[in-house]
């Protein structure tokens, strides 16, 4: 498999800005840095970001720092790639059962569920996440769908929120449009190289 060294998003719609992701080899899974900033309903922040995901693409840690308009909040998040967190070193019940990351502020954290589910073309399934709010970085139980509907196509729903879509991905499985969210920037796409 080919994962890029970096890539880039631009906010739409829903917000402006935008979010630059690094990636590196790490024990066998993937250690991703990256930041994102932006304004939406006339509240600008920003959101830094280091997650190391497992060989089996189950969220192990993040490490997150935001600053907004109360100020600047950190996170430290654990999971044993089994189903339970810790969220600032105290157990999070409320996150049982989830096995990924989303953070609000990011088109590439949607990455993880569809590398660790490997659905078959015409195959749906839950994926429950811990959901990182962009303005407090307050974590709630997200539950989210997934359906492979062709090559690269996904639809997505976070039943919440009322949302529903298509996800866009290249062959690497990250986003490339994210509807009424993000789209990837074109710069992005020259670097890749191969996972050992």
């Amino acid at each position: 498999m080919t994962f890029p060294d970096y890539a880039a998003w631009r906010h739409e719609d829903a917000r402006t800005g935008f979010e630059v992701t690094w990636f590196r080899p790490h024990d066998g899974g993937w250690l991703v840095e990256g930041a994102t900033t932006a304004a939406e309903d006339g509240v600008a922040w920003v959101v830094r970001y280091s997650l190391t995901v497992s060989p089996q693409w189950t969220l192990r840690s993040a490490r997150i720092a935001g600053t907004g308009p109360s100020g600047t909040r950190e996170l430290e998040a654990e999971a044993d790639g089994n189903g339970h967190w810790w969220l600032d070193g105290r157990p999070a019940p409320h996150l049982d059962g989830c096995l990924d990351l989303d953070l609000e502020s990011s088109a590439m954290t949607n990455t993880f569920p569809v590398h660790r589910l490997a659905l078959p073309r015409g195959g749906r399934a839950e994926a429950p996440a811990a959901y990182v709010r962009a303005a407090d970085l307050g974590v709630d139980r997200l539950e989210q769908t997934y359906e492979h509907l062709a090559p690269g196509r996904y639809g997505y729903a976070a039943p919440a929120f009322g949302f529903t879509c298509v996800l866009d991905y290249d062959d690497s499985g990250l986003v490339t449009r994210y509807p009424g969210i993000a789209v990837r920037h074109p710069l992005d796409q020259a670097s890749h190289r191969a996972q050992n």
